[in-house]
């Protein structure tokens, strides 16, 4: 067929189809993570008024993207406050556990997306959280690929 008779997108047409965030069902978060949600819908209707105004399709349709992303998380938040009982591992628990190497490591069970393993924050609904949740100083747990011992919760 020639090129004649096809029907291209047009110049925008192709970045207002772009994808949604996969949005999980789950949304506990911490204080200060629904801060995190709402400084980022902040900046994301600061940008979207910039690009507006620039005329920027393409990173209109990704701020939309993000914005319709972040209004969800916002509108499904719930707030867990800390736990005051560290009796066991529950969402919200600063925990210290020792792998069988020798290494300690201390995480902070947040929120999927106040996550950073890298800043000492695990998401509840990950695995090494997950093994943790409901057991007391002393339990050995599977976290990776080895097993580690929990020895402080706060």
């Amino acid at each position: 067929m020639s090129k004649a008779f096809t029907k291209e997108a047009e110049g925008g047409d192709v970045y207002d189809d772009l994808p949604d965030r996969p949005i999980s069902p789950h949304n506990l978060v911490t204080p200060r993570g629904l801060e995190m949600i709402e400084a980022e819908l902040a900046r994301l209707h600061e940008e979207h008024a910039a690009a507006h105004d620039a005329d920027d399709r393409p990173l209109l349709a990704k701020i939309n993207r993000d914005l319709r992303y972040w209004t969800s998380r916002r509108a499904t938040a719930q707030v867990v406050e800390p736990p005051t009982d560290t009796s066991e591992v529950r969402f919200g628990s600063t925990v210290t556990i020792e792998r069988e190497d020798g290494r300690r490591q201390t995480y902070r069970i947040v929120g999927e997306d106040e996550a950073d393993p890298a800043q000492g924050t695990l998401s509840y609904a990950s695995p090494v959280a997950q093994a943790m949740m409901g057991k007391p100083v002393g339990e050995t747990v599977q976290a990776g690929a080895s097993d580690a011992t929990i020895v402080e919760i706060s």
